[in-house]
């Protein structure tokens, strides 16, 4: 390639990544302190905080099932990416505005639940355009690098400034939001005389069976995640007996390597199966999970997260990009890989109630090693199935 190409090859993923960067920030700032916000600010209980979540993220997910009905037979990514954008301005502004909780309750339905299809259109766009899974992932990357930042910027805002303060550089990003899709809007213009267009799948139409199990098995992986990150801090203080912040450090030192774990998966796509990476993911999180389930120490503890790290990059980067090869319908795929996380962090609560209640606090690592197992276990049958069928 030569060195104009390789010029404009870098420029026409600048837009993409400084878009990832703006979505990722979004969330990153958000989400970890929408409790926060909901107690500080408008005098939620315990069990209001639950219960906002839960009807959120309930929303979310229909949400989540419905835009790729629109977006798929018009092969729209950029529009629904514009309203989430928009929703995020809108949110952004009831939560400056209202003084009690009834309105942001609402606010977050009409608004929080569209502004969540961000991403998932923004992948869609990507694969539904062309992007390679190598390039997927180094977009995830940049995703990533957002949610190692975002939080302590976002807690240090609220911690010198006030709560409400934090709605200030969310809004900021809610316009960058917009402002990004607009360009990406303006660009595929551009192109559209002479872009060939994309096929309407992107998946190979796999049967209604195979695409479950697909969902199950991702769902399985990410609710072992959830339930280690939801009880690292206990499992440091009560198992490890260390101070707290020694989980604060693995979290960040996980987040930190999961970066650079990304862009190695993507550079081994196209010299490995997706089979063989995801298995390869899958071993590297029984290892992790066993390992912290004999863990002794700090040094232990720090060292498993490499092994986290690859884990989870396989799951986010590799997953994203096997989700658009067996489903049909870029929309459908990312929207189904994104519910899968939410359905997760549902099925989390009983994998740490049960194991957690038998077993203690390693008991919770040990159960997600079994369940990591039976998620390979799914992975692999799917992918045989699917040879089958191709040679028959």
């Amino acid at each position: 390639m030569s060195g104009a190409a390789r010029t404009q090859s870098r420029g026409n993923w600048l837009l993409p990544a400084a878009s990832a960067l703006c979505w990722g920030t979004q969330f990153a700032f958000l989400s970890p302190v929408l409790a926060l916000l909901l107690v500080g600010l408008y005098g939620a209980t315990p069990t209001q905080v639950g219960a906002v979540v839960a009807l959120s993220n309930a929303a979310g997910f229909l949400v989540q099932l419905a835009v790729p009905r629109y977006a798929d037979p018009r092969q729209d990514y950029l529009r629904p990416m514009l309203v989430a954008g928009l929703g995020t301005l809108a949110l952004t502004a009831v939560l400056a505005s209202a003084t009690s909780l009834p309105p942001v309750v609402l606010g977050l339905l009409l608004f929080g639940a569209p502004a969540g299809i961000g991403t998932s259109m923004l992948w869609a766009q990507l694969g539904h355009s062309g992007a390679t899974p190598s390039q997927l992932m180094n977009l995830r990357a940049v995703f990533s690098f957002a949610w190692v930042a975002g939080p302590p910027v976002a807690t240090a805002v609220m911690a010198a400034f006030g709560d409400r303060a934090v709605l200030v550089p969310l809004a900021a990003i809610g316009v960058l939001n917009v402002a990004t899709t607009l360009a990406l809007i303006s660009r595929q213009r551009g192109a559209a005389g002479t872009a060939r267009a994309a096929p309407a799948a992107s998946g190979p139409g796999w049967s209604r069976r195979g695409i479950a199990a697909v969902f199950v098995a991702f769902v399985l992986l990410q609710a072992t995640n959830t339930a280690a990150v939801a009880v690292l801090a206990l499992y440091v203080t009560r198992q490890l007996r260390l101070d707290v912040w020694w989980a604060g450090v693995a979290l960040g030192l996980a987040a930190g390597l999961e970066i650079p774990a990304l862009v190695l998966v993507g550079r081994l796509v196209g010299r490995a199966s997706t089979t063989a990476l995801l298995a390869g993911g899958c071993l590297a999180g029984v290892a992790y999970y066993a390992g912290m389930t004999v863990a002794a120490g700090p040094v232990a503890l720090l060292a498993l997260q490499a092994l986290n790290a690859a884990f989870y990059a396989v799951v986010a980067g590799v997953g994203l990009t096997w989700f658009q090869e067996v489903i049909p319908g870029a929309a459908r795929a990312t929207s189904l890989y994104s519910n899968s996380s939410r359905i997760a962090a549902v099925a989390a609560g009983p994998l740490i109630g049960v194991a957690g209640l038998e077993w203690g606090y390693r008991g919770v690592f040990g159960a997600a090693t079994a369940v990591t197992v039976a998620a390979l276990g799914l992975i692999l049958a799917v992918r045989s199935a699917g040879r089958r069928r191709a040679t028959h």
